[in-house]
């Protein structure tokens, strides 16, 4: 029965999922200090945390069973997802349940700086009555630029649409059709700094996003423009607005987020007069909580019972009504992958994957993944779905992965082409009859319907009278059963090849005599199972 630990608070209707799922042992365990935890995910299958747990390597290495993190939220700083994708653990955090939150809490913080929100409260508070104090500016009309157009970067471009705003935007990931209908100029990153009266930044912080706003971009920018960072701390250079802010440059900055939290009790911007800050409130609303606890737990639900993956970081998710069209697809890529891997002698310098026809309409870099997995099974004990690409890359091998909407010989196929080191290639395609049955279809020039399953010799040999006979002569006085035996000729060439299933398995002193027969050009013994 899988095991889940739950190592910080969650919300009661989150908890309840997993305790009602049949078929998960549950364990609430919120606090636990480092060393407590590492004892703790010594036997667990599945982990779920808030902010407070940190998921370091030392604590996947202490998981030897852990399949998957569930992160309640968005962000995955207290994971090192590096380590797990690694060690093959999915990493699935809950993006869509606090984003109307996050971005509200964005839309807040300009207007509370547009007006001068929090400072007129505390000059009330303090008995003051200081109108010309606070003299704020209009929002409308004004423009905002928006620096990333994700899922929350989208509501905040939307409310702002609402007050009257110009919204032009920076994404590189994101087309100019999808922007334009959602009524946004897209721009490039130096343009929007360059025409923008106020910048929120809504991007992931990565080593390409730290100190995207520096000193060079507050230079380029309007004087007296508004920086909002509702998004992860480092984004915003924070050595470099302090100096904006001093210079005049920026106007204002309003920061739910800072590189350090709690930052310290001296920091610069927490008490410069033209800085507003709450302490990483984007998703502290009592429904976003709720909504982050209950995602979480279903989930972690999902994979563990049924496999489902959703959200993952580092595996491409697959919906229920995805893994229904892709599953025997997925089996046929790591038959492909393994048949492959097994045949190549050498170093591996690319695989290229082509799908044709019907598969190609589908989402396919799980098939994909399917097939490094089956590629790297014999060089890797370790590898699984999640870190199949990860291992890949350490090896240096490149992936090619194209797609044609027209079928070849079958209304849908899977080709893979192996490159190995010293220039040799092998091609073996793969395609599935009656909707569900993985079957080789092709061997470099040969066309054969193989059943790829269980010990497996492929033989390529000339073209001439009593080769089969021959081969199934030297297997039967070894006492091989042949279970299936598929040919293929290309007469042009003058060549056959042949597929075999045999059990049990042959010996090396058997493939050797198979390689010493008349005609025999190759023999390679691979396991399909």
């Amino acid at each position: 029965m899988p095991k889940v630990l739950v190592s910080d608070a969650l919300a009661a209707e989150g908890l309840e999922v997993l305790e009602q799922a049949k078929g998960l042992e549950v364990v609430n365990a919120p606090g636990l200090s480092h060393e407590e935890l590492l004892v703790a995910v010594a036997d667990i299958d599945g982990l779920v945390i808030r902010s407070g747990t940190q998921v370091t390597a030392e604590v996947l290495a202490a998981a030897e069973k852990l399949r998957v993190v569930g992160r309640a939220g968005i962000g995955v700083d207290n994971i090192d997802v590096a380590a797990a994708t690694e060690r093959g653990v999915i990493v699935e955090n809950t993006p869509e349940g606090n984003n109307i939150t996050t971005a509200e809490h964005a839309i807040a913080l300009l207007v509370s700086l547009a007006r001068h929100i929090p400072q007129a409260t505390a000059s009330m508070k303090a008995d003051k009555w200081e109108k010309k104090k606070f003299q704020g500016i209009e929002l409308f009309h004004r423009t905002l630029g928006v620096v990333g157009l994700g899922n929350i970067g989208r509501i905040v471009a939307d409310r702002a649409r609402g007050l009257g705003m110009r919204v032009i935007a920076a994404d590189p990931y994101t087309s100019a059709e999808v922007a334009a209908k959602l009524e946004i100029e897209l721009v490039s990153l130096d343009e929007l700094i360059e025409r923008s009266d106020a910048i929120t930044v809504h991007v992931p912080r990565t080593k390409e996003t730290t100190g995207l706003l520096d000193a060079d971009a507050f230079a380029r920018a309007k004087d007296g423009v508004f920086i909002i960072n509702a998004a992860r701390g480092g984004i915003v250079d924070e050595q470099a607005l302090f100096d904006a802010l001093e210079s005049g440059k920026v106007g204002g900055a309003a920061l739910d987020v800072f590189v350090e939290e709690p930052p310290p009790a001296d920091h610069p911007l927490v008490h410069h007069p033209r800085v507003i800050c709450t302490p990483h409130l984007g998703a502290s609303t009592g429904q976003a909580q709720l909504n982050v606890s209950i995602a979480v737990a279903e989930q972690i639900r999902d994979y563990l019972i049924d496999g489902t993956v959703r959200n993952a970081i580092n595996v491409p998710s697959i919906s229920p009504e995805l893994l229904e069209q892709v599953a025997p697809y997925l089996k046929l890529g790591e038959k492909l992958g393994s048949f492959q891997g097994q045949l190549c002698t050498s170093g591996i310098d690319e695989i290229e994957i082509e799908y044709a026809g019907e598969v190609a309409e589908l989402r396919v870099a799980p098939i994909t993944i399917a097939v490094l997995k089956g590629l790297l099974g014999r060089v890797s004990e370790q590898v699984n779905m999640v870190n199949a690409t990860h291992i890949a890359q350490q090896r240096g091998i490149r992936v090619v992965e194209t797609k044609t909407a027209r079928p070849q010989d079958f209304a849908s196929g899977v080709t893979t082409r192996l490159r190995c080191s010293g220039g040799s290639e092998k091609l073996i395609a793969g395609a599935l009859f009656n909707g569900n049955q993985p079957r080789i279809v092709r061997v470099d020039d040969f066309m054969l319907e193989a059943i790829p399953e269980g010990s497996t010799i492929l033989i390529h040999n000339q073209d001439q009278p009593g080769v089969v006979g021959s081969v199934g002569g030297c297997l039967g006085e070894a006492g091989l059963n042949i279970s299936r035996m598929q040919l293929a000729l290309v007469p042009e060439r003058g060549e056959a090849a042949m597929i075999v299933n045999i059990s049990p398995v042959p010996d090396d002193a058997v493939m050797e005599r198979l390689r010493s027969l008349p005609h025999i050009l190759s023999a390679q013994l691979v396991e399909l199972s």
